[in-house]
């Protein structure tokens, strides 16, 4: 079994130290229905993307973007005291489509679903 490597295990503790700074301490109502989903870093640690899904979609992705923002301080501060890192990765969010796509591809199979149904209706006798 191949062990984490460094990259993944710091990832894994900014997703979590971040999920529960935005349940707990970040007030802003813009990032109240947050969701972090992932972290990746990159192999010398000093970026980590963060992607994020909202409940609402991608209709409020800029308003949360922008909520990230203006928390930006709060969030490094809280993180590198939290997390005692050498040094703080530069943090980039970004909007999961994942989710999204998801839904989609679940709609599309349904409406399959749905023809095939009208289509092959059993004959009555």
């Amino acid at each position: 079994m191949k062990p984490f490597t460094r990259a993944e295990r710091v990832s894994g503790l900014i997703r979590g130290t971040l999920s529960e700074l935005l349940q707990k301490n970040i007030k802003d109502p813009r990032l109240e229905m947050v969701t972090i989903t992932a972290v990746k870093m990159s192999r010398d640690l000093r970026i980590a993307k963060v992607y994020f899904s909202t409940y609402s979609g991608k209709t409020n992705k800029d308003k949360v973007i922008k909520g990230f923002q203006n928390a930006f301080g709060y969030i490094k501060r809280s993180l590198g005291n939290q997390l005692g890192l050498r040094y703080m990765p530069d943090l980039k969010f970004f909007y999961d489509e994942s989710f999204d796509y998801g839904s989609h591809i679940d709609k599309v199979l349904k409406s399959i679903k749905i023809e095939n149904e009208s289509d092959h209706q059993p004959v009555e006798k």
